[in-house]
């Protein structure tokens, strides 16, 4: 069967169909699910789909899914960056992890070794140490406690996902005391199948290297974006990929595998997801930052409406990822690559034109949250923000960039096109029930 005529979920019936779907939001939004990650009882609803979910996610995307007994684990074609992606890697209280936090977890696997099934924390610790003494701006002083700190989150962030298994002692024990320690189990399927890069690292001089070659097949492509992204515009794209894009059958198909609603505009596609449940970033949502975002939009709309804004030359998508690029491959420790089998990346397509889009300046978007915090009552945006409105709009604005709604440039931001469906937003202050009142009909629907 070819690629374009593949039909997700072929061959499941009609009342199965729902329970499909869910696993296929549940692989799409857990790269990796074991026994208790991301928490009890998902891998029960996966393993039964396993083949078909691999057969629709390789002949549609080209994703690669492998499961056993233990684990399923999904791994990507990634066609850019994504800085949102780092949020896999956060602490048990949602802090993100730093550059040490990463380093750490990658020296602490490239420490296992398959002979040994259990291993000591102190051991492990004494195993990494000269690696990171190596590493120069890194090292490890058991006598600094922001180093300990860093190893705790790391060694938690892999029992969180059944890697260790703790079969004595305690991690706290080892954090707290000279004396402490904890004895590990070690799953080395799981380990090996946290660290899938696309391409053998010491091979890359460049980190375009990682991702998929621009000139690849144009249906794939957009079939990974539209999954990828909480939206996807067409002036982005180029063109090959938009003409793919706008056929209705491509977005339907997707629509049918994970169960979700296409919204098509003149500017882009979209697949809506009412539950809230396919997102990492649900909007409208819980919490201070997400209720400023909703009311900074209808703040924006009312300033769109009163003919306030005006129309600028923004920097594409494209200039976005090469800025990004440039800043990695500043990065890229030259000296470990492996000389004579460097790959050159792949060339990136003509880049569109530049769009014309609303600017929101930074003095005016200031203007707007110090007026809603008056409005409102400074308490009423939780007691972590009622003093820092300047700190919540900055929080705020970078939720709305992670939602493609706004682009920042320097100066303010600018505002994306489907910032627009969420202008009948009037109202984001918890309800009697203390559900948000966020309402606006289907504007005001689930973002992705």
């Amino acid at each position: 069967m070819s690629e374009h005529r593949h039909r997700a979920a072929h061959g499941v019936a009609d009342a199965d169909l729902g329970a499909y779907q869910t696993a296929v939001r549940l692989v799409l939004t857990h790269d990796l699910i074991t026994a208790r990650h991301p928490r009890p009882g998902v891998l029960e609803r996966v393993l039964p789909w396993a083949d078909l979910l691999a057969r629709d996610l390789r002949e549609l995307c080209g994703y690669t899914l492998t499961a056993t007994t233990r684990q399923v684990r999904l791994v990507r074609r990634l066609d850019e960056l994504d800085p949102t992606r780092g949020r896999v890697f956060v602490s048990r209280t949602g802090r993100p992890f730093d550059r040490r936090r990463l380093a750490y977890l990658c020296l602490i696997l490239s420490t296992f070794q398959r002979s040994r099934v259990e291993v000591s924390l102190t051991d492990l610790v004494r195993a990494f140490t000269p690696l990171a003494n190596a590493t120069e701006g890194l090292g490890y002083d058991p006598l600094v406690s922001a180093h300990k700190a860093a190893v705790v989150d790391a060694v938690r962030w892999l029992l969180d996902r059944d890697a260790l298994t703790v079969s004595d002692g305690s991690v706290d024990a080892w954090a707290g005391s000279a004396d402490g320690d904890a004895l590990f189990d070690v799953d080395h399927d799981i380990c090996a199948s946290l660290l899938r890069p696309a391409r053998p690292l010491q091979h890359l001089t460049n980190v375009a290297g990682l991702l998929e070659d621009p000139r690849g097949p144009a249906e794939a492509r957009a079939r990974r974006l539209l999954l990828e992204r909480p939206v996807v515009y067409f002036a982005d794209l180029d063109p090959e990929t938009a003409a793919v894009l706008r056929r209705e059958d491509l977005a339907e198909n997707l629509a049918r595998l994970t169960g979700l609603v296409v919204e098509r505009r003149a500017e882009g596609v979209a697949l809506i997801d009412g539950s809230g449940r396919f997102t990492d970033l649900a909007f409208p949502g819980r919490g201070a930052v997400a209720r400023l975002a909703g009311l900074l939009l209808g703040a924006i709309a009312d300033a769109l409406e009163g003919r306030m804004l005006t129309r600028v030359e923004g920097p594409s998508e494209g200039e976005l990822q090469a800025s990004l690029r440039a800043r990695v491959d500043a990065a890229v420790p030259e000296a470990t690559v492996v000389p004579g089998l460097a790959q050159a990346p792949p060339e990136p397509p003509p880049a569109p034109a530049p769009p014309s889009l609303f600017l929101v300046e930074r003095h005016r978007l200031e203007q707007m949250a110090q007026e809603l915090y008056a409005e409102f009552g400074a308490a009423s945006f939780t007691v972590a923000w009622q003093a820092d409105p300047l700190g919540l709009l900055d929080a705020s604005l970078a939720f709305l960039a992670d939602l493609r709604l706004v682009r920042h440039v320097p100066g303010g931001v600018l505002l994306l096109p489907a910032a627009v469906r969420y202008r009948n937003i009037t109202q984001a202050l918890p309800a009697d029930d203390g559900q948000l009142g966020l309402f606006g009909g289907a504007d005001a629907q689930e973002q992705r």
